[in-house]
């Protein structure tokens, strides 16, 4: 089992995403180096389609939003964890 994130953009994101990249990048990379963070992304529009993330636990991805500069600097406005059973490993 998986835990997929899916943010949602907020408005403007493009403009609001900047002043707080290298914070947000700064914690996936930590994720990820922990093993904690397995595959992040942008979809094509991030404005109207957001980006998803995908971890091992539940709580690796509660834990990442808990304090993702991202969440706290309102550059998403939603968020919403979904269990995924991956088959292919």
């Amino acid at each position: 089992m998986k835990y997929v994130l899916f943010y949602a953009s907020a408005d403007d994101v493009a403009t609001r995403a900047p002043a707080h990249f290298s914070a947000h990048k700064q914690r996936l990379d930590e994720f990820h180096g922990r093993g904690e963070l397995l595959m992040v992304g942008p979809f094509a529009d991030p404005q109207t389609q957001g980006s998803m993330a995908i971890f091992p636990t539940r709580e690796a991805a509660e834990a990442f939003v808990a304090g993702d500069p991202f969440v706290e600097h309102e550059v998403v406005a939603a968020y919403e964890i979904r269990e995924w059973a991956e088959i292919l490993t």
